[in-house]
């Protein structure tokens, strides 16, 4: 792959270079599962290949993955129902070993809608403006979320957050 395909000024090579981290990062918080990951980066990253949108900008790419990354999960979980719910205390089987400094730990423990406005907004740095567009919400209801997913986190952590 790679080829001369350009991505907001950078090859395909670079672009998964840049954003594996967020592409992984998102599917990780969604699935809670490195292996149904690993298919959901594949797939994000392929579409960017074959489908070679044109951005405007390396923010423009960056919410794109992001996006694409999303789907791919919502998608993932779809096609394999049937078989993700035959298997008990799944997320606990995960191998995630994170230290109390680390937040994704708690992230784990909040349901996929709060976990996602709360992942882009601590881990990605997004305004909630910028939220709004890539989840497709309207802004209040991003605050909403946020709001709600730092009350739940608070209760993770036991009242010990700071905002």
């Amino acid at each position: 792959m790679g080829g001369d395909k350009q991505f907001a000024g950078l090859s395909f090579e670079e672009a998964v270079r840049r954003y594996a981290d967020t592409v992984t990062g998102v599917c990780v918080m969604r699935l809670q599962n490195y292996a149904d990951a690993e298919d959901c980066f594949q797939n994000t990253f392929s579409k960017l290949y074959f489908k070679a949108p044109a951005f405007d900008s390396e923010e423009h790419l960056k919410a794109w993955l992001i996006r694409v990354a999303m789907h791919e999960c919502v998608s993932y979980l779809r096609k394999n129902r049937r078989v993700l719910l035959s298997q008990p205390h799944r997320e606990e089987s995960a191998p995630f070993n994170f230290d109390r400094s680390d937040m994704s730990w708690a992230l784990f423990k909040t349901p996929p809608k709060y976990r996602e406005v709360l992942y882009l907004y601590y881990c990605e740095q997004y305004k909630i403006k910028e939220i709004a567009i890539i989840l497709k919400k309207k802004e209040n209801t991003v605050k909403s979320l946020l709001k709600r997913g730092r009350e739940i986190l608070k209760a993770i952590y036991g009242g010990e957050t700071d905002e």
